[in-house]
């Protein structure tokens, strides 16, 4: 009578406490449902998109009429014509093309600059990722002929403070400029001409022609570095007597130009387009560093501006090679079908594309997500990204470039009052770009998936994460109380769900081997900044010894701190031991991925898609061969293929195929993509040697697991 009160006055555990026990006795088939409900939640994205909108209603694009007239059209053809036939000239010595924009700007009324600077050289530097590219390091060796020079035109607004200042970007080779690179210097000519008129300017308005005889992102990324962090003095950050002429040596100021904060930049270019099209292509490129994108707002009021008042079709990159991809297409067809239902049960909802849209959208999605993740610039644009200033890059893909001569006026009136219409509308603001999205993903130009949206694949792949871990350590927990005689500790159970106990230290073993390969995973990650200062070695020279430094000082790492690998002495243990590393290697690979996801969101989404699968399905082979049936000899071939597959090399060349092929591909295309990340400061890297590398590791140890 005494024991059944006593156990009637034992308090019951809170409802989440049963709840969680419940979840992790049934962590087996919660994954499975997370897992394939997160594919499926991913592949869905694309139907669950909305259409874009203009948060900020000071924007008011198209509320004004164009003011570009056929006047300044006319003056930005002239000008055109001197850049085009500029390079023909027998002698060119006696004034340069950066000489000649600042004279034209200066008759406008305009101020001029230029600024001056070095080539640079990235080098990988361990101690600036999650900063801007460390262009910092000068080339040795140079001569004057090396030098950029970037011309810098400047309006003061006749109705603002000069504490805030819109940037255009055009960049062209001074040494050779084509026909696009000149047209875009028309286009911000024809802006720059109207824009000393008007009386409705409040911002600034920079004209930057970048120099880009040494790389677009460098010219843009140098004068930049010099805006916001002047030098004083001394030539290690690569400036040199900006305010002088570059053929006369006059000084036109007598300091470096500056103007306001910088509310927004706009990337000009021009190429040629397909004689095919209907209609010229206005394409965006707005990815930056890291994953960051500019407020949507601007790309908003660019596509409505595009599309409604000049005509052109808007286009953002997207993965063609899906564009032909039968399971895609039945995809689509299958939600189409669903759409139908849908509205058939209910007309209010819009649920359901068509085939054409789904597959767009998502070859659209694809190509931002993979733009995102990888961390790399798609263009200078990212480079103000770094300095928190939203801007894309504008690339006009016009059919009459090859026709230029016979109508060039079309194209720069087309422009022109494109970029007037942008420049008015951010013009209108009282402070920065902060209504809509920063965090989204692009289905078309005009449709997107917000982060509270494509936030759900990532945390239903991640879900089963902790509760498997939990489960393998109550496993492994009871197994260990069943063979030792000591008091444990444990959680109250019910009829349907298994105590779980916490007695036995067992687990720092397997924490211990956990973190010597994460610790390696830091001494791979820092050996290619030694690699990196061998001068003139081959790409396939750098892996290969990349590949043994890493293998050798992992076997280093064991001897010094202790062999992690080795085997315990009590065999009845084992079972115990495989299933507490791969606890703790799920634990390290669910914190990984959630700290990636603050870092870059598409990285820890497309690592998450990857890692998740092959840390569950880990099991030591030797169990599926011991067991010989035919559900144990399929997830011993799974875990072989997956583990196969998630490599980083190996994923590095079957991404390659299915986006671009391998005709010409080769083995030292791994090593040359891992050091445009470094060079780029692109967390991704991070991950890949960090995070995933480890966990590969840590699953191969536990598929050779002895049992």
């Amino acid at each position: 009578m005494a024991e059944a009160e006593d156990e009637s006055a034992k308090p019951k555990p809170r409802p989440i406490i049963r709840l969680g026990l419940f979840l992790i006795s049934h962590s087996f088939v919660v994954s499975v449902v997370c897992c394939a409900a997160g594919v499926f939640a991913l592949l869905l994205l694309p139907v669950l998109a909305k259409n874009t909108y203009i948060s900020e209603n000071a924007l008011m694009p198209g509320s004004a009429s164009p003011m570009l007239s056929n006047d300044d059209v006319s003056r930005a053809r002239a000008f055109v014509n001197k850049v085009v036939s500029f390079d023909t000239k027998s002698d060119s010595s006696s004034i340069g093309l950066q000489e000649l924009v600042a004279q034209h700007i200066t008759d406008l009324g305009g101020e001029v600059n230029f600024h001056r600077f070095l080539p640079q050289v990235n080098k990988f530097n361990p101690l600036h990722f999650f900063s801007s590219p460390d262009q910092g390091i000068v080339q040795e060796n140079y001569s004057c002929s090396s030098y950029g020079i970037n011309t810098v035109g400047f309006i003061r607004a006749p109705n603002g403070d000069g504490k805030e200042a819109i940037v255009l970007v055009t960049p062209y080779n001074s040494v050779k400029t084509s026909t696009g690179e000149a047209l875009s210097l028309g286009i911000a000519y024809s802006i720059f001409s109207l824009l000393t008129r008007v009386t409705w300017l409040a911002k600034d308005i920079i004209w930057l022609a970048a120099d880009s005889q040494h790389g677009e992102y460098a010219a843009v990324a140098a004068w930049l570095r010099e805006y916001h962090t002047p030098s004083f003095g001394g030539s290690g950050r690569g400036v040199f007597e900006s305010n002088a002429s570059p053929t006369t040596g006059e000084k036109r100021h007598n300091d470096f130009l500056r103007a306001g904060t910088m509310a927004a930049a706009l990337v000009i270019k021009v190429t040629d387009g397909s004689e095919k099209a209907e209609r010229d292509v206005l394409n965006l490129y707005a990815e930056a560093s890291n994953g960051q994108m500019p407020n949507l707002d601007l790309i908003n009021v660019v596509n409505y501006l595009a599309v409604n008042g000049q005509g052109l079709r808007v286009k953002v990159e997207k993965l063609g090679s899906l564009l032909d991809s039968w399971w895609l297409r039945s995809l689509g067809e299958l939600f189409q079908k669903l759409g139908k239902v849908a509205r058939s049960l209910n007309p209010q909802w819009n649920f359901g594309i068509s085939v054409a849209e789904y597959i767009e959208g998502t070859a659209t999605l694809a190509s931002s997500l993979y733009n995102q993740a990888l961390g790399v610039p798609t263009g200078p644009h990212g480079v103000f990204r770094d300095y928190q200033v939203d801007a894309i890059t504008m690339e006009i893909s016009s059919k009459r470039l090859a026709n230029y001569k016979n109508r060039p006026s079309e194209l720069l009136l087309q422009g022109g009052r494109l970029v007037e219409g942008v420049i008015r509308s951010v013009n209108n603001l009282l402070e920065k770009f902060h209504q809509s999205f920063f965090l989204y993903l692009l289905t078309s130009p005009n449709r997107f998936v917000s982060v509270g949206v494509y936030m759900i694949p990532f945390a239903l792949l991640v879900a089963p994460l902790p509760m498997v871990a939990a489960s393998l350590f109550a496993d492994a927990s009871r197994r260990n109380s069943g063979m030792e005689n000591k008091e444990v500790t444990t959680f109250p159970a019910s009829s349907d769900i298994p105590a779980i106990t916490f007695g036995s230290w067992r687990w720092l073993h397997a924490a211990k081997t956990v973190f010597i390969v994460h610790f390696w995973g830091a001494v791979v990650t820092l050996l290619p900044h030694f690699l990196s200062l061998v001068p003139d070695s081959a790409p396939l020279t750098n892996l290969i010894t990349w590949i043994v430094l890493s293998a050798s000082s992992l076997l280093i790492l064991q001897v010094i701190l202790g062999s992690s690998f080795t085997l315990p002495s009590m065999t009845h243990t084992r079972g115990m031991e495989w299933t507490l590393l791969k606890s703790v290697t799920i634990a390290f690979a669910c914190t990984g991925l959630c700290i990636m996801s603050v870092i870059n969101f598409a990285t820890a989404e497309m690592g998450a898609l990857m890692l998740v699968p092959m840390c569950l399905m880990s099991r030591p082979l030797r169990l599926d061969a011991k067991a010989k049936t035919l559900k144990s000899f399929l997830r011993a071939g799974c875990n072989v293929v997956l583990t196969f597959m998630f490599f980083p090399p190996v994923t590095y060349y079957l991404w390659k195929g299915a986006l671009v092929g391998l005709d010409n591909a080769r083995i030292g295309d791994f090593w040359n993509w891992v050091e445009s990340l470094w060079t780029w400061n692109s967390a991704t890297y991070i991950y890949v040697c960090m995070v995933h590398l480890p966990c590969w590791v840590l699953c191969v140890h536990t598929l050779v697991y002895p049992c």
